[in-house]
């Protein structure tokens, strides 16, 4: 296992008195030729608060001019005019610049002989393919921010499970774990499969802030992930955490109970989708039926199939909580019968008996 930089070094903030020049003007080069099916572009879309419109147009106070550059979004043809921000940002004349990765990083050494596993344009003097691992070797250490968007591309995702052909990685797996951006920035890394749509804008954002001199750096875990974002479970912020603490257990995928006897992950898994919904406040995995697959862990989705099987430790955490969550659905059963009859001096008898003495005086 590959030793991560610690939570404090990572959140480590620069000397608040060193003076640091705010960036006007920034360009964003997104590139999904990683192993990828171009959710995270889809799905960053589908953005709010704000929305990807709202950065490009310069309509968030405080932010430099942002110049992005993404095949999905881009308004140019494709070819060497697309690609043309990319080429001037490995000559050094396109700076400041993010360099967003998406989709996992294949081991181009495990190749024997001739062959590549994914490519981005043709080299302009041979034609051949330039890999997607040639433009990050070119790029990174150039880009004043590095962002993995998507499990894919910060942890490896569908396409590095166990018995894939091409050692695909995640990004600071390729890089280094201790890469430091121009920005002095590590990789910042933002799960998900797919991204939750505010959950990059609003990483991407802090970044922007950070670039203008107008924040800090966004406070990272020890694998690189907004702490805000990521420092809660599933389970904490799911629609069904009470039906867990009464024992109310689901057998099937049609109940509103709580779904880790069904195959849910949510009491272990770092997301906060439950809280803040999928696309407009609204989804989140368990809260319209789904179970947690995992999907934004290190692990995934090796640590988490076979899909739709309990959980290993779901059978002995239910089994602790049963006797306490019997009680529990009893006293509140009791309860609720009480406060479910309206008190006795609402009536329409002659006399006042709900305890009011119009005689009394202090």
């Amino acid at each position: 296992m590959t030793t991560h930089s610690s939570t404090t070094e990572v959140s480590k903030e620069p000397d608040r008195t060193e003076e640091r020049q705010g960036m006007e003007e920034i360009h964003i080069l997104w590139i999904s030729e990683g192993m990828s099916c171009d959710g995270d572009t889809v799905s960053l879309t589908a953005a709010g608060q704000p929305s990807i419109e709202d950065l490009v147009l310069g309509l968030i106070p405080g932010l430099p001019k942002v110049n992005l550059v993404n095949k999905v979004l881009s308004p140019s043809l494709g070819g060497e005019d697309f690609l043309a921000p990319y080429r001037a940002a490995v000559r050094g004349e396109l700076a400041p610049f993010v360099l967003v990765i998406e989709g996992s990083v294949p081991n181009q050494n495990i190749i024997e002989g001739d062959g590549y596993w994914t490519s981005f344009g043709n080299d302009p003097e041979t034609g051949e393919p330039q890999t997607l691992n040639w433009w990050i070797d070119q790029l990174a250490p150039k880009a004043w921010a590095v962002v993995a968007a998507g499990t894919c591309a910060t942890f490896g995702g569908i396409h590095a499970m166990s018995g894939n052909p091409t050692g695909c990685m995640g990004l600071a797996d390729y890089l280094g774990w201790d890469f430091t951006s121009q920005g002095g920035l590590p990789i910042v890394n933002v799960p998900g499969c797919p991204i939750q749509p505010e959950n990059f804008m609003e990483t991407l954002v802090w970044v922007l802030h950070h670039a203008a001199g107008s924040a800090p750096p966004p406070p990272l875990d020890h694998m690189l992930r907004p702490q805000w974002l990521f420092g809660k479970t599933v389970h904490e912020g799911c629609d069904r955490g009470s039906y867990y603490e009464q024992a109310s257990f689901a057998k099937d995928y049609n109940s509103p109970k709580c779904l880790v006897k069904t195959g849910c992950w949510g009491p272990v898994v770092n997301c906060n989708v439950p809280k803040r919904g999928w696309m407009a406040g609204i989804g989140g995995c368990p809260n319209v039926g789904g179970i947690c697959i995992g999907c934004t862990m290190p692990g995934f989705p090796d640590a988490f199939m076979p899909f739709m099987d309990e959980p290993p430790g779901g059978t002995l955490s239910s089994l602790a909580i049963k006797p306490y969550g019997a009680v529990i659905r009893r006293l509140r059963g009791m309860t609720n019968e009480l406060v479910n009859h309206e008190p006795r001096w609402r009536h329409n008898k002659r006399k006042l008996t709900s305890g009011y003495d119009p005689r009394w005086r202090p």
